[in-house]
């Protein structure tokens, strides 16, 4: 039986952290004067307590090495007991809703989806719109540190490949994963006060531009308004579109920058691919709306632009309803909503490594059906790809489409719409954000989902953001026997 002690321990650590974190918030409505700061005093007090009784707790086992078992037990763990605690404010305070509301969006705002189950933002306490976005941001570097310490160590979607590539490009400027995890958290938090700054110049207040900050590098999609980026300057658009590029870019590649190396951010394969992507999406988009719509091109491009860019990077905002551009723009949104961003990247779905890798396989089977007799090597970017890294791309987009199939069907028996079943699926499991059909709200809402609905939505944003394999492995009896 695996000893779940090391588990624990970090565990207890993380959940620590989060009561801290709640004192950001608390103090924001202490200054407002609103009595609202006594949920977060209470919030903060219980999960502090539990996180140090329990890693008091695990002490004993907390120098046990930790093998790959337990990083799969880790990973999980963390993104189910962290928004179990980031939840409770939401129910002791304002809105003061019941749990799988408060549930849901804890798990939206730490798996950074950004699907809410609120209305009526702009009159809510500061300090509950600011854990909103604080759930995201640290959801963000959480993925980040995941994506490139722990799913490589399990050989989840491939990532052993490009663990080797991007530690191998790294040298010996960061040969241990704690300096990497620091160097990235610097890159995280720099960008994030240039994202801050940026908001804040071109005209928003300093709360919503540190909010928006907070969950554009998080590609989170959650904003202070049921308005979302409508409510901002075009100005402050075109600064969100250039954000959101970069936090959909691998986080691995700002530390070489930093370090004075800006080839390995442009000689990156999936660098070039999503750029690349992203250009093509918005110039469809755009072009269709000319010739449907006669929208005007300045205009028609930074609405096309914002909208394309938040749902590829995964990030859900809006300034417009893309549901009424039309079917093609509509398709192509849901398109690139299912590709996502870079690897080790705060943003969601498949990534683009994976589908670059997909490419090259079924590339390399061309070409033998075609020369049975000739060997075929599979290479990315010039670089050998093993058979298990194919076989694990391979597993991980078969598991994401079947998962999205049970999904869409479990979100229809609950007295969905076809239509809204469909895009709630896309939208959890992707890590999306925003959900289209008769049953969403006005502001982009799913409050009037019945419950069993959420709790389909809950479990796919867990899946699709561990990216389906770490959590699925937990469900298989072999994996706990010793």
């Amino acid at each position: 039986m695996i000893d779940l002690r090391p588990v624990g321990y970090i565990l207890g650590l993380l959940s620590a952290v989060i009561g801290l974190a709640m004192l950001v918030p608390m103090a924001a409505d202490m200054i407002d004067g609103d009595a609202n700061w006594r949920a977060f005093m209470a919030s903060a007090t219980v999960t502090f307590l539990a996180g140090v009784f329990v890693a008091l707790a695990c002490q004993n086992g907390a120098r046990a090495e930790m093998g790959t078992r337990h990083a799969f037990v880790l990973t999980t763990g963390a993104w189910v007991v962290l928004p179990l605690f980031g939840a409770l404010p939401f129910m002791l305070g304002v809105p003061g809703v019941g749990f799988t509301d408060a549930f849901f969006e804890s798990m939206s705002g730490i798996t950074t989806t950004g699907t809410t189950v609120f209305v009526g933002l702009d009159s809510m306490p500061r300090g509950t719109l600011l854990w909103r976005s604080i759930l995201q941001w640290l959801g963000g570097l959480g993925i980040i540190v995941v994506a490139m310490l722990f799913l490589p160590l399990m050989k989840v979607g491939g990532m052993q490949f490009y663990r080797s590539e991007a530690f191998d490009t790294m040298g010996k400027v960061m040969p241990r994963a704690l300096d990497l995890a620091r160097a990235l958290f610097e890159v995280y938090l720099l960008i994030t006060v240039a994202c801050a700054a940026s908001y804040f110049a071109l005209g928003l207040s300093a709360f919503d531009a540190v909010n928006h900050a907070f969950t554009t590098v998080a590609t989170g999609g959650f904003s202070t308004s049921d308005a979302s980026f409508a409510a901002f300057s075009p100005a402050a658009q075109y600064a969100s579109i250039l954000f959101m590029i970069l936090a959909g870019l691998p986080f691995v590649r700002f530390v070489q920058l930093m370090g004075g190396s800006f080839a390995p951010l442009w000689q990156d394969i999936q660098v070039r691919a999503y750029i690349r992507w992203i250009t093509y999406a918005v110039a469809a988009v755009l072009v269709y709306r000319i010739a449907t719509e006669g929208v005007a091109v300045l205009p028609g491009l930074r609405e096309s632009a914002f909208n394309v860019v938040s749902l590829f990077s995964g990030t859900g905002y809006s300034s417009a309803d893309v549901s009424a551009w039309g079917a093609f723009p509509l398709v192509v949104v849901i398109a690139v909503g299912a590709v996502g961003a870079c690897t080790a990247s705060t943003g969601c779905s498949i990534k683009v490594f994976r589908y670059l890798v997909l490419f090259e396989a079924i590339k390399a089977q061309i070409r033998r059906i075609h020369s049975p007799s000739r060997v075929v090597p599979v290479r990315l970017d010039g670089k050998p790809l093993g058979d298990d890294v194919i076989n694990s791309v391979i597993a991980l987009f078969t598991l994401f489409m079947v998962g999205f199939g049970i999904a869409a069907v479990l979100l229809s028996l609950t007295g969905l719409q076809i239509s809204t079943a469909f895009t709630a699926a896309w939208t959890a499991l992707f890590n999306i954000g925003p959900a289209f059909g008769p049953e969403v709200g006005p502001t982009g809402a799913v409050d009037g989902f019945p419950p069993l609905a959420k709790w389909v939505m809950i479990a796919a944003m867990l899946a699709g953001r561990l990216e389906m394999l770490a959590v699925v492995v937990l469900l298989l009896p072999r994996f706990w026997r010793a």
